[in-house]
């Protein structure tokens, strides 16, 4: 408007133009955020622990409950000759990301609600918890997909086996590269939002950030579904992937199995390495 002159504290010019970035911003002494120290490789002290074992109960019920309630919606949807009158795809990734969603919030503070070798692996990788905490949620969250996965099983056999169990498998008309590379750029993106919800800059900065990690997980999982439910059926859990080729059991189910696990570990340690090293810039030294 006439006779006011521009406010030029917005945009470009409200910060100053010499700030640190990257590394040096990360030694500045006036940063109003601590960062975690990494955690030890091995920590023995942990098995002596109730908290370390509740924390693994803790997975194993979350795995256990996200494979029933996502390998029943999907038996659902399979076992109607009209999709119309079923939730269809879009149901399935909503069951696979509300029970995200529902499960981290109920386990964050417990366990951390990894629910999922892969994220465990990539905040491994991270020094954001021990090997032997690592390797403890990785056999209970496998544990609870099986258990998971059977429940279905004993619950309606004859439809579960079938109708191919949940099972991931490469679809038709694709190829295991294709394969591979949908679950390394899904679990990338899950891992990825996993960092950055729980960064513990934007938890000092932001204090409603903490609260709402569960929900952008959650969303992360309902559209890397929608992606490539068509393509491998979406692992980027190789727990997940593990309890219903267990259950299920036939041939076909194994042949493409190792994709499960290779892709999703290798998502994992691709966003890891983007987040820690690009994003967050922190020095390797820190982490020693």
């Amino acid at each position: 408007m006439e006779g006011k002159e521009e406010d030029v504290s917005l945009g470009a010019n409200k910060f100053s133009e010499r700030q640190p970035i990257g590394t040096a911003a990360q030694s500045q002494d006036s940063k109003d955020y601590k960062e975690p120290p990494a955690a030890p490789l091995f920590e023995p002290g942990e098995l002596k622990s109730w908290s370390f074992y509740r924390a693994g109960i803790a997975e194993f019920m979350a795995t256990f409950l996200f494979l029933y309630v996502s390998i029943l919606t999907v038996m659902g949807v399979v076992k109607s000759p009209s999709k119309c009158s079923t939730v269809g795809v879009q149901g399935i990734a909503w069951a696979f990301g509300g029970m995200i969603f529902a499960l981290v919030y109920c386990t964050a503070g417990i366990s951390g609600g990894h629910i999922n070798p892969a994220v465990t692996f990539g905040l491994l990788l991270a020094r954001k918890l021990s090997l032997t905490r690592a390797i403890f949620y990785i056999v209970m969250q496998c544990l609870g997909a099986i258990c998971g996965a059977g429940v279905v099983k004993g619950f309606q056999k004859g439809l579960y086996m079938g109708n191919g169990g949940g099972a991931n498998v490469v679809a038709p008309g694709y190829t295991k590269g294709d394969g591979l590379g949908a679950e390394i750029i899904g679990t990338f993106v899950l891992v990825y939002t996993v960092f950055s919800a729980t960064d513990a800059k934007r938890n000092a900065r932001d204090s409603h950030v903490p609260i709402l990690a569960p929900l952008p997980i959650g969303f992360a999982v309902f559209l890397v579904h929608l992606a490539t439910i068509p393509i491998t059926g979406t692992g980027i859990n190789p727990a997940r992937s593990l309890g219903a080729a267990i259950i299920y059991n036939r041939e076909h189910a194994w042949d493409d199995h190792w994709i499960f696990w290779v892709g999703p570990f290798i998502g994992a340690a691709l966003a890891a390495i983007y987040h820690q090293v690009v994003i967050r810039a922190i020095p390797f030294k820190s982490r020693a």
